[in-house]
């Protein structure tokens, strides 16, 4: 949804405005307000039952779940060591 917002600037977004007071009129656009942030709320519960639900299997079945952590820290050392070697390199040239 951040990538869409990216696109969208201040014009577009009160023209947008505009057409959604146009169609649904002034008086309902709480309700819609209201509406649309119980259904995100909905989504963010179920979306974090389903990560606990993921969390407490993988504990019942002795599953190392931190190995995306433990990769992405590898790669990071290496790249650090990268820059350490080429760092004197790159000033050279």
């Amino acid at each position: 949804m951040n990538s869409i917002l990216l696109f969208i600037s201040g014009p577009e977004i009160m023209v947008v405005m505009l057409i959604v007071v146009m169609v649904f009129g002034a008086d309902k656009i709480p309700e819609i307000a209201k509406g649309l942030g119980k259904g995100m709320r909905q989504v963010k519960d179920a979306t974090n039952d389903i990560k606990r639900e993921i969390k407490e299997s993988s504990d019942k079945h002795s599953v190392d779940t931190d190995i995306a952590k433990d990769i992405n820290k590898e790669i990071n050392q290496v790249k650090d060591n990268i820059d350490d070697l080429t760092g004197p390199i790159k000033r050279n040239m």
